[in-house]
């Protein structure tokens, strides 16, 4: 089992910058893909980022590329998206997701709201 707990989200003005965080605890592996996604009111949740955990690999939405970035910090098996220049419409719940395999673990969420 893997428990995974995101924070850091708010009100943020467009142009401004939030970062997330999440922390993640219980049966944590090196082959894991640690990633974030978001689901907006009314639309379905769609990948915003993805990192591994044993590499530098990373992946992102063509949405948030140059925008957005997913880092980590395996000693304190926490992983971060740093969001910047936001827009009305990277308003959303955000969600942190890890997965091994067919396995896929996810937090809560945390919303961000983007104002105009």
């Amino acid at each position: 089992q893997v428990q995974l707990v995101e924070s850091g989200g708010g009100l943020v003005q467009a142009g401004g910058s939030l970062r997330l965080s999440c922390a993640a605890s219980g049966r944590i592996f090196s082959s894991y893909l640690m990633g974030w996604f978001r689901q907006a009111p009314g639309k379905e949740r769609e990948f915003v980022a993805a990192i591994s955990w044993s590499g530098d690999g990373t992946n992102y939405a063509n949405s948030v590329k140059g925008r957005f970035t997913i880092s980590k910090d395996n000693a304190k098996n926490t992983v971060y998206l740093q969001m910047n220049s936001l827009k009305p419409e990277d308003t959303a719940v955000y969600y942190c997701n890890s997965r091994n395999g067919a396995i896929d673990y996810w937090g809560k969420g945390t919303l961000v709201t983007v104002s105009s």
